[in-house]
């Protein structure tokens, strides 16, 4: 009898082992996208922020480290990702910096007072509900299908979640970098900061990471490009420094 993988979790060190994540071994598991992200997430200590789609945790974590008076409130939608992330929580002793939340994204009034959080960052799904193969794992295939949020469920719970003049930083595909930002200045995030993201060298951008400012004013800075891949390995590795 072949064993149930779904229930089975590996363990990754990061920064030279100070930071501990647990992942199932088959389900839904972090992503080089996920460093991105946190790499372009500046915490200052007194910020109060929002992950929305928190997977398990990873991002929260890897923020704390390197900012640890911060507060961050992680929010996942699958049930068993959620205990995941808490449980990597427990593990690394980040109990008093980050709240995993298992809520829908849509639903978080009763929760997180509106209008009161510094910073809101996401991984959001990448893929239109109907779009291409949905993963025969649900739990893939909700984390990059858009299947129970969509980008604009997302951009407007950061906008109702934000204070005036907040942050909202999103990783998202390069080919869908003209919908995020149409849908960021629908709910008033106006975009101030973009940078394309490519494998390597001389390839097209895959990725692109966007910030903007609620209720800010037009003016955008396009970042130099990131590339992943060089001859020497893995470039823009996040520091938690």
């Amino acid at each position: 009898m072949s064993p149930d993988h779904s229930s089975v979790l590996t363990t990754d060190s990061l920064f030279d082992d100070r930071l501990k994540i647990f992942q199932k071994k088959k389900g839904y598991r972090f992503s080089l996208d996920a460093a991105i992200l946190a790499h372009h997430v500046h915490l200052k200590p007194t910020d109060v922020a929002v992950d929305l789609g928190t997977g398990c945790g990873v991002i929260p974590l890897i923020l704390v480290l390197r900012t640890s008076s911060t507060h961050i409130y992680g929010i996942e939608i699958q049930k068993d990702l959620a205990a995941l992330a808490s449980r990597n929580v427990q593990v690394n002793g980040m109990e008093g910096s980050i709240t995993i939340l298992h809520r829908d994204m849509n639903d978080l009034k009763s929760c997180l007072k509106p209008g009161t959080f510094d910073v809101v960052f996401s991984n959001p799904p990448y893929r239109e509900a109907l779009s291409g193969r949905i993963n025969p794992e649900a739990e893939r295939a909700v984390a990059r299908h858009e299947i129970k949020a969509t980008l604009s469920d997302v951009v407007s719970v950061a906008e109702s979640l934000l204070k005036a003049s907040g942050s909202f930083v999103v990783v998202y595909p390069a080919a869908r970098a003209i919908d995020l930002v149409v849908c960021m200045r629908a709910y008033r995030i106006e975009p101030k900061r973009l940078r394309l993201i490519h494998p390597k060298q001389g390839s097209e951008a895959i990725l692109v990471v966007a910030e903007g400012v609620k209720h800010g004013n037009p003016g955008l800075d396009v970042g130099s490009p990131l590339t992943i891949y060089t001859p020497e390995g893995i470039v823009g590795k996040t520091s938690a420094a």
